[in-house]
């Protein structure tokens, strides 16, 4: 009976200790925000495809991390490159969550999200901002992205582009195909893919 009460009060604890250092982080990342010291802002979004890492910068989301990619490795990444000031921020985020609980839902066809193209340009920039164009239900290849782009022969370079992405679904680089109708590579792995592609209905289940 002891150890059962002792387990319990354990347990007590340790979830009052994660609510404190939860709400500790979300008031240390409303007072960054206030003060404008927040200059990059991240969490986790649960999905179908697994855990999603959303970062966003005052322009918009920039990145949208994939369950095999690294979180520490990206994080680190978008501190050199974008700024130092990185915070995790769920509430700066919402609107990517909710749009994207909506999707995976079936409830959202298209994105009204802000983006930040500033991990990618020249070329890629253009391929991805194309590929941004692609409807709903749609499939381009990748010879037709870029040709789209402006250099039809450069269709290895816009799968360098695609593979690259770096906010996939939102940015639908799943929608490009081989020619022929192959799935070809993706970021997230092909699984994912396919799973995208069937919840547009674009393959069969």
């Amino acid at each position: 009976m002891n150890e059962t009460m002792e387990l319990k009060r354990a347990a007590r604890a340790a979830t009052a200790a994660d609510l404190d250092t939860a709400e500790l982080s979300a008031r240390l990342a409303a007072r960054a925000e206030d003060e404008g010291l927040l200059d990059v802002a991240y969490c986790e979004v649960d999905s179908p495809v697994g855990r999603l890492l959303a970062v966003a910068t005052p322009k918009g989301l920039v990145q949208l991390g994939y369950p095999n990619q690294p979180r520490d490795a990206m994080l680190e990444a978008l501190a050199a490159r974008i700024s130092p000031r990185l915070l995790e921020a769920p509430a700066r985020l919402d609107p990517v969550r909710r749009e994207l609980d909506e999707y995976f839902a079936g409830r959202r066809r298209e994105f009204d999200l802000d983006l930040d193209w500033r991990l990618t340009e020249g070329f890629r920039r253009r391929v991805l901002r194309e590929t941004a164009r692609i409807p709903f239900g749609e499939t381009r290849s990748y010879m037709e992205m870029a040709a789209s782009a402006g250099s039809p022969r450069a269709h290895r370079a816009a799968g360098s582009a695609l593979g690259a992405n770096p906010i996939p679904i939102v940015v639908p680089c799943h929608r490009v195909l081989r020619s022929g109708g192959a799935l070809g590579g993706y970021g997230g792995g092909v699984e994912i893919k396919e799973q995208l592609l069937q919840l547009e209905g674009v393959l069969g289940s």
